[in-house]
């Protein structure tokens, strides 16, 4: 081979080593594993109603974290949260059902947090007035359930078993009732002051036979947040009644779909 052959030749694999590295610049970020996912529960519930997901999420190699809200003030179950998000070791999927779509709304601009999960979710808007807007859809049977006891409320029995839990078997919805976390009475009045669903991908499930929240609303948050939605054929707790759903879409949310 000759000088200026061999030099050419070096140049090509120069050239071919420089434009190697910057494809893989480029396609690193993206190819980022995801394992991290922090569960949040709602109002009437601890952080065991998640138990079947958890289960199914760590079959498939996630690292879980399952929050307990005091329930007692929209500041407190965030600051609950903001310490689940602490500890995780990367980015993460942030889960909400129920009130804690709420929750997430608020922590969710924490730079950890990849994606949201809204399941049968609240996703207000930053400082918006939600009791307002959820007056716009019909009402859910559950709330005329609601009994208060001092500062705190909590869903009747009749409530909780056929409008809450209403897919569930009688025998494990009265363990689930057993356990509610009763709520501050002046929890729902909360707002927020950001809405992480606008800088964040989100993913949604609506419950279609949701007798807590009108599956209607849920439906507009949804298409609101432009969220990548399924519908499952549950009560409100499809986190319990259809765990396979809600898992697939938490691991579609974390890129291992």
């Amino acid at each position: 081979m000759s000088i200026r052959s061999f030099t050419a030749a070096l140049l090509v694999g120069a050239a071919a080593a420089i434009v190697s590295s910057q494809g893989m610049a480029q396609v690193a970020p993206s190819a980022q594993v995801i394992r991290n996912v922090v569960l949040v529960h709602g109002a009437y519930a601890d952080g065991s109603c998640w138990d079947e997901v958890i289960a199914r999420l760590q079959k498939a190699g996630l690292h879980v974290t399952s929050v307990q809200n005091p329930l007692t003030s929209l500041a407190d179950d965030v600051a609950a949260t903001r310490r689940a998000l602490a500890l995780q070791d990367g980015p993460t999927v942030l889960v909400g059902h129920s009130w804690a779509g709420t929750v997430i709304s608020e922590a969710g601009v924490d730079p950890k947090v990849s994606a949201l999960v809204y399941v049968a979710a609240r996703a207000p808007d930053a400082g918006e007035d939600y009791a307002a807007l959820a007056a716009k859809f019909p009402t859910p049977p559950a709330s005329a359930g609601l009994v208060k006891s001092g500062d705190f409320a909590q869903l009747s029995e009749d409530a909780f078993l056929h409008d809450f839990a209403g897919d569930i078997a009688p025998a494990k919805a009265r363990v689930l009732y057993a356990a509610q976390g009763p709520i501050s009475n002046t929890l729902f009045a909360s707002r927020t002051t950001q809405a992480a669903w606008r800088s964040k991908p989100t993913w949604y499930a609506v419950s279609t036979n949701d007798r807590t929240t009108s599956p209607d609303l849920e439906r507009f948050l949804a298409n609101r947040m432009h969220a990548t939605t399924i519908e499952v054929d549950s009560s409100h707790l499809s986190l319990i009644s259809h765990p396979d759903e809600i898992t697939k879409l938490i691991l579609a949310a974390a890129g291992r779909s």
